[in-house]
């Protein structure tokens, strides 16, 4: 199972980043568990300054952009 983090205060960016993120992992077949983080605390953590982010097994993969399903599929399997 992967950990599936976004990041961002919950604006609706985020929430979309959220959705397709869950859709992706349907699409892909893959078991994800996501993970909403708002703290501004644990966002800079990671060393992200723009929100929405994608964060996926501890690895930054997207920063400041809503990726599609499809373009978040791949990064997935």
């Amino acid at each position: 199972m992967k950990l599936v983090q976004i990041l961002g205060p919950g604006c609706p960016k985020c929430e979309k980043l959220k959705a397709n993120t869950e859709q992706a992992a349907k699409l892909a077949g893959t078991e994800v568990m996501v993970e909403k983080i708002s703290d501004i605390n644990q966002i800079a953590a990671f060393g992200v300054m723009m929100v929405p982010a994608l964060v996926i097994d501890g690895e930054v993969k997207a920063v400041g952009k809503v990726l599609s399903p499809e373009e978040i599929k791949p990064m997935l399997q």
